[in-house]
Order: C-alpha cells, then sequence, then structure tokens
C-alpha cells in the first residue's frame, strides 16, 4: 500500500516502481514540535506543542516512521503455513490493523466512522471488539465508541485475520548473482502484502523460507498471472534498471491462451486504456483513457483455443488483457474480462451497452452468485453472504471520479487534497523497497497497489492505491498481540463461522505468463507453462 506520506519517485526498473521516502526521512507530521512532558504545576501540551485544556483529550503527536524497516524475522513469526491439496495455507492469526484519523472523519465518533466506512462487519461487532479490548486509540483501549474523532488521533483494531490459500507451488529461482533476484511467479500468489494477502506473498515466502530480504520491487505481476519476475537487490542496480524503463530499452513478451481461433496474422492495438475501478481491479477501452499499444502474434491454434504471443510496448493496467478482449479473443479463464457481464459479445471492440457503475456492480454479483468474489481481491466483499453493500462499492468509485473532474488529479478524493498525491506514469514506477507496507484499521480500505487483481500484463499503476489510504501507517509485528494463539478459533471472528470450499489450483491459475524480460545485456527467461503448450487441451 502506498504510504500517503511517501514520496514516490522513479526508481527500478521493469515497470514498477519502488516508494522511497522524503529527503528528511520525516513526514510533515514528524516535523511538529515534541510535546512537553506534563509535570507538576504545568499544564500537558497536547500535538503540536498546544496546551490542552481541562478535561480535555490529550492526543499524541505522529509517530516517526524508520523509512528503512522492512519485513523481518519478528514479522514473519506472526503465524505459520501448511500445504493442503496442491495448496499453501497460512494459520489464522491475529493482527493490528492501524490508521491516523482521516481528514473526513474529525469531529465523527468512532461509531459513525465504522458505520460510515468500515461496513464489513456489522456494529454489535465492533462494540463487541471494544468490550474486549482490541479497539485503541492513541495506545488506550476504547470501550465506549461515542468517543469523537481529532486530528492525529492513531486507531488500531485488532483482528482476527484469514488468508486465503494460494497454489503450492515453489518459487523457483531464475538467477540470484547479488545485483539481480529472478523467480518463476507461480500464479495465485501476489508480490506484496495487500488487502487479505501477507505471509501468504511474494516477499514474506522469499525472506520466511529462502532468507531473502531487502529487495527493490523492479516491476510486479498480478496474482493470478505467472512469470518472470525480477528485483534489484541494491538500491544501485534499481535505479539502472529504472533507467533503461525510461529508456524504453526492456523488452517484455507474455504468452496467453484464448478463446477462439486467433487470426495469424500480427494484430497490433493501440486503443486506449481507462481505469474504471481501482477498488474491483476494472479497466475498459476508452476515449479518455492512456494511450496504449500491444502486439499480437499467434503462436498456436488447438481447435478451441488460440496461444498468442503478446508484446506490450506501453505499460497500462490490465493492458494485455482489456486489448485482448477488445480483439474479440479473451483469455480463457480471465475471471474479469472473460465475464458474461461484458455481454454476448463480451466486450468486443468496445460494445458493452452498461454504464462503468452498472458493469462494476454486476461483476461483483457474477463472482458472488459462483462464490468466486476472491478472484476480485475486494476485502469487504470478500465473506460468502457479503456483508458490505455493492452500492457503497459503487459511490466509492464514482467519488473517485468526481475527485477526478474537479481536481484534474485521478486518485485525489476531496477529503484528502492536502495529502501528498500519488505519483503516476506510463512504467508506474514507486520508489520503496519491497519490504515496506501499510496496513488499514479495518477490512474496507485494506487495499495497496497490489489489490488489482487478475493479471499484470503491463507494469503496475501507482494509482491503482484508493487516495482515501493516503494517510494510513506502516504496520510491524511489534504491533501484533502477541498473547492470542495463532490458529485458534475466534468467537468474535465471522470468518471462523463460515465454511468454504477450498479451490482448486485449476481455479487459482489464469492463462497468462510473463515468459521473457530483455534488456541490453541480459535477459531472463522461463519455460513455457503447460497450458500453453501447442498440443494443450482443457481439462473437461
Amino acid at each position: 500500500m502506498e504510504d500517503g506520506n511517501a514520496v514516490v519517485t522513479p526508481a527500478d526498473s521493469h515497470g514498477v516502481t519502488v516508494k522511497e521516502s522524503p529527503l528528511t526521512g520525516k513526514r510533515k507530521s514528524d516535523e511538529v514540535e515534541e510535546p512537553e512532558k506534563s509535570s507538576r504545576g504545568k499544564r500537558r501540551r497536547g500535538a503540536g506543542g498546544k496546551k490542552t485544556r481541562p478535561g480535555e483529550r490529550y492526543i499524541p503527536p505522529p509517530q516517526k516512521r524508520n523509512p528503512t524497516v522492512g519485513f523481518n524475522q519478528e514479522h514473519f513469526n506472526e503465524t505459520t503455513h501448511y500445504f493442503e491439496g496442491g495448496l499453501r495455507k497460512v494459520q489464522p492469526y491475529y493482527f493490528d490493523f492501524k490508521t491516523y484519523c482521516k481528514g473526513r472523519w474529525i469531529g465523527k465518533t468512532l461509531l459513525e466512522v465504522f458505520k460510515s466506512e468500515f461496513r464489513a462487519e456489522s456494529i454489535e461487532y465492533y462494540q463487541r471488539a471494544a468490550k474486549e479490548g482490541r479497539i485503541r486509540l492513541n495506545e488506550t483501549p476504547v470501550k465506549d465508541l461515542s468517543i469523537v474523532l481529532r486530528n492525529n488521533d492513531l486507531m488500531k483494531n485488532t483482528v482476527h485475520r484469514h488468508e486465503p490459500p494460494v497454489v503450492g507451488r515453489p518459487l523457483e529461482v531464475v538467477a540470484n548473482d547479488g545485483e539481480v533476484l529472478v523467480i518463476n511467479k507461480p500464479a495465485s500468489i501476489p508480490v506484496h502484502p495487500c488487502g487479505r494477502f501477507r505471509h501468504n506473498t511474494i516477499i514474506f515466502i522469499l525472506g520466511k523460507e529462502l532468507g531473502i530480504s531487502e529487495l527493490h520491487t523492479v516491476h510486479r505481476l498480478d496474482r493470478l498471472t505467472s512469470g518472470v519476475l525480477l528485483f534489484a537487490r541494491t538500491l544501485e542496480v534499481s535505479k539502472k534498471l529504472d533507467q533503461l524503463v525510461r529508456d524504453r530499452q526492456l523488452e517484455k513478451e507474455y504468452v496467453s491462451r484464448v478463446d477462439g481461433e486467433f487470426p495469424e496474422e500480427e494484430q497490433v492495438c493501440e486503443e486506449p486504456i481507462l481505469v474504471v475501478s481501482f477498488k474491483v481491479g476494472l479497466c475498459r477501452v476508452h476515449p479518455k483513457g492512456k494511450e496504449s499499444r500491444t502486439v499480437f502474434q499467434r503462436l498456436s491454434f488447438n481447435g478451441s483455443s488460440s496461444v498468442v504471443r503478446c508484446l506490450p510496448l506501453t505499460g497500462r493496467t490490465h493492458q494485455i488483457r482489456v486489448h485482448l478482449q477488445y480483439l474479440g479473443f479473451p483469455i480463457v479463464n480471465d475471471p474479469i474480462y472473460g465475464a458474461s457481464v461484458w455481454g454476448p459479445l463480451r466486450g468486443k471492440g468496445g460494445e458493452v451497452g452498461k454504464t462503468d457503475e452498472e458493469l462494476m456492480k454486476d461483476l461483483v454479483e457474477e463472482h458472488r452468485a459462483k462464490e468466486s468474489l476472491h478472484l476480485l481481491d475486494i476485502p469487504d466483499l470478500a465473506p460468502a453472504e457479503g456483508k458490505a453493500d455493492v452500492e457503497t462499492l459503487v459511490s466509492t468509485e464514482q467519488e473517485r471520479k468526481e475527485s477526478l473532474n474537479a481536481n484534474g488529479t485521478e486518485g485525489i478524493a476531496p477529503a484528502e487534497k492536502s495529502s501528498p498525491s500519488v505519483h503516476q506514469d506510463d512504467t508506474s514506477r514507486s520508489n520503496s523497497s519491497a519490504n515496506e507496507v501499510g496496513e488499514d484499521i479495518g477490512t474496507t480500505e485494506n487495499h495497496s497497489v497490489e489489490k488489482v487483481s487478475g493479471d499484470n500484463d503491463s507494469l503496475r499503476n501507482s494509482q491503482c492505491h484508493d487516495a482515501a489510504q493516503a494517510n494510513v501507517e506502516q504496520t510491524g509485528a511489534e504491533d501484533s498481540l502477541k498473547p492470542y494463539p495463532t490458529g485458534k478459533r475466534d468467537d468474535l471472528c465471522s470468518e471462523c463461522k463460515i465454511v468454504r470450499q477450498d479451490p482448486t489450483e485449476k481455479d487459482l491459475v489464469m492463462y497468462l505468463h510473463a515468459l521473457r524480460y530483455k534488456g541490453p545485456d541480459f535477459e531472463y527467461s522461463t519455460r513455457l507453462p503447460d497450458w500453453a503448450k501447442e498440443d494443450w487441451e482443457e481439462d473437461k
């Protein structure tokens, strides 16, 4: 998740970004004068050095964040994993989500904020959580949710965290020479902690099982996409790779399996792509979208589906998938762009016949009916009964669009205008260590740049981060409550009450694979996945 107080500047290569802290290593709020320690005969000073009035609640100044902090053994020890039925599973564990009070919350009660913004759980749940000491304000347990929030309040919410399973395939190391680490990423595993994922992520698996940490992001692949994934081992290498991206000296080659008989002659799609919903991870061809260009070449046809070589020449979110859909050949098992909600033509030629809001709502409802919401990575709609209202999701996107129209900058919500803007560009570079992550207090806003589901046929767009998260702070293992046991049932946890059928490994694989990344003096590639072989046939 992007930290709203991080300065996003170019860094690594291959098209995504690494987040870096400000030059001073401080947030603006860090520069606030430290409060005076209380003593006899003196009135205690609050945040910003202001004197607190008699009976007024003291609010400590924002904590300083160490920009070099990454994930370490203390984080890895939060829980354990195991393998079952070809899947990698994580034992449920207790975890602290935290956030500073957002501008739009100032003057509202905790109860009002939970009602309006954290609807994944009922108000009764939050009231019980408060009674059990799981909700804290400035490190103090809150028993009464009628307390009014003020600027710089730090809220913490201890939750019983369940992570979805991922495929149990090992991470194959393609290269590790001290300068770069290259792996063949299995499908279904996100690169960074995001949404409901933390321990079932590439970063945690590399650190916990292979002892590899201190990595710099070069590019990201979406959760359901497999293939070549690069990390820089040093900041110097990261900057060199980034320059290759800027100079367009990096070649990317993907393979996909699409429905139908793809034309034998080379196809070039240059339709502009617009992000419809960051939360759902939904894009479409639109005149107001960003310039995009992809070259496609058919490799084989087995009578029902085709293997296609994909060369993205720009780096838009879901670029390969959107362009294949537009051409009338969506990826065979694409959970978004192959869905029936796109109409009888399945979005071919951009013909949909629905507004963006209708399309988004229908997509969520289709996956809810199939009990496959996990393929959309929407944390607040993850429970089978779908406690969170889809209308809330749609209205959030409408607010984002209104913000875009008003400000001319995507991703900056009106209530967050004072927050630093999120860096955006063609190749989606973000400057930060791959070990850093921010977490939010509740599930409805627990998103990060990694939340866009499906592939990342393009390089990750930093703007996929919801601007409402702009002031979310980094959460460390030291915030997790140790007294609670790992893997045990929790009476307050709604997830513990739900019995779900495990997905199959096939359910977690999308037929899009990053086959090769090539620079002026290096080339990294993997073997073709089984589904991309010429004689492959779909299992019945």
